[in-house]
């Protein structure tokens, strides 16, 4: 889906993905658990960069309490919805896949997160997507990536032939035994058959 399909989908989001989640059906079983296990990650205060924010879901309770909220997302219309729900937060509009923002990478940050963005990149391009924030932590910082997640190969492909043509091939799910080859300090906590989050610290 491209930045004018997510525009289309952003003031119905939060109700479809709650909708899948309520009904522990992918892709979205496990997205509020999700949620609540990266929120409880991030401490008060702390200055965060979202990669992928979407509608703000997750951002909103972080800058409710008192992070400096710094994100990027691809639809300008959940940018919108976004910024209502955190007047003072920093986000701009851009294909994270193509890059971060400039002033983005002019910042250092406690906490990175993205939670159902990481899947836009082909697998081949998260190992070195996920390094490359590696600079951008703060001493003692941490990567939170939480997704539709597979801790194998395997768990993959039988969640995609239970799927059926529910099934999104134009995604991509990161797999925790293959990331992990290039991050070997890498932690992935499976949060349902399909969700999980995975942990970077520097």
């Amino acid at each position: 889906m491209d930045n004018r399909g997510f525009d289309a989908w952003a003031d119905g989001y939060e109700r479809s993905v709650a909708q899948s989640d309520a009904e522990r059906t992918y892709p979205f079983a496990g997205y509020g658990q999700v949620l609540e296990t990266i929120f409880g990650m991030v401490g008060e205060n702390e200055t965060v960069l979202d990669i992928g924010f979407g509608t703000g879901t997750l951002t909103a309770r972080l800058y409710a309490k008192g992070c400096d909220v710094w994100g990027q997302d691809f639809s300008s219309r959940m940018i919108e919805l976004a910024q209502e729900k955190m007047p003072r937060a920093h986000l701009f509009e851009g294909d994270f896949t193509l890059g971060l923002a400039e002033p983005l990478l002019r910042h250092t940050y406690d906490c990175i997160v993205a939670t159902y963005s990481l899947h836009h990149l082909k697998d081949e391009d998260k190992p070195g997507f996920l390094k490359a924030l590696l600079p951008l932590l703060r001493e003692g910082g941490r990567i939170l990536i939480g997704d539709v997640a597979f801790a194998t190969r395997e768990q993959l492909e039988r969640c995609k032939a239970e799927a059926g043509d529910a099934w999104d091939d134009q995604e991509f799910y990161p797999v925790y035994e293959e990331l992990r080859r290039f991050l070997p300090s890498l932690r992935f906590e499976a949060v349902s058959f399909c969700a999980g989050v995975y942990i970077l610290e520097r």
